[in-house]
């Protein structure tokens, strides 16, 4: 009987003996000091879930179909790498954004716009010869920026051409014609056919990113007022292709050298 009491007596010491050491255990302070991780790439190898695939089938083949329509017919390919000062496909998008651009902003602020400009990396893609889709208007333009109008004075008219100047890049333009001097400034600078009256305001389509001083193009911080027509570009594309037949290839030359 002894014997029983003292091995209950032990037996209680060493559970309190071990409740007290996890308590004790599981209240250190831990600190994370690595993390390791791998890159899992997702191809068209990897292999499918059918039920997934069962799910998704007839919403990609919807999708696949609206984006594959054919809405207009492109006689040549346009595109943006050759060309100093301009581009078959930035003078297409600038012209296209200004004339739907203005008809949205007319019928709201019954004012018209007087250019369009944007930016030469803000086209991803080709616009190729044959038939035109949906497709290529998301290819062109993925992003979703939305097209803004902005009351410009005339000197940030300058400063936007002295910025085209110094960027040598041909970023689409329309509306605006210029000459670059020998000394590499602007000069005869016209705004739909008329000279550049510095202290005029004008009102400028491009698009959010640039608006708000996107690509350094600061001048455009200096608006005196913003309008935001929240129409995509992208959508301003597909609504015209919608209504041409035949896209025109503009051949005007639109900045010049001496």
């Amino acid at each position: 009987m002894v014997k029983l009491k003292k091995y209950n007596g032990f037996l209680k010491l060493f559970v309190i003996f071990l409740t007290l050491f996890f308590i004790t255990s599981c209240s250190k302070n831990y600190n994370l000091t690595k993390i390791e991780g791998k890159q899992l790439p997702i191809t068209e190898k990897a292999p499918q879930t059918p039920e997934i695939e069962t799910f998704i089938t007839p919403y990609r083949n919807n999708i696949n179909k609206d984006l594959d329509s054919i809405l207009a017919y492109s006689p040549e390919t346009l595109e943006k790498s050759t060309g100093k000062w301009q581009t078959s496909i930035g003078n297409l998008i600038a012209d296209v954004c200004l004339k739907r651009g203005n008809t949205v902003f007319n019928a709201r602020e019954k004012k018209d716009i007087d250019l369009c400009f944007l930016n030469h990396g803000g086209i991803r893609a080709i616009l190729p010869k044959g038939n035109v889709t949906k497709r290529t208007a998301f290819e062109i333009m993925p992003f979703e920026n939305n097209l803004v109008v902005l009351a410009l004075k005339g000197e940030q008219l300058v400063a936007m051409t002295s910025y085209i100047i110094k960027e040598k890049k041909p970023h689409p333009l329309a509306g605006m014609t210029f000459t670059i001097s020998k000394d590499n400034t602007p000069k005869n600078i016209l705004v739909q056919g008329k000279p550049l009256d510095t202290n005029k305001t004008y009102y400028v389509a491009t698009n959010d990113y640039l608006a708000n001083g996107g690509d350094n193009m600061n001048f455009f911080l200096k608006t005196t007022q913003k309008f935001d027509l929240n129409y995509k570009l992208r959508n301003v594309l597909i609504d015209y292709f919608k209504e041409v037949d035949t896209i025109p290839v503009a051949k005007d030359i639109r900045i010049t050298e001496e």
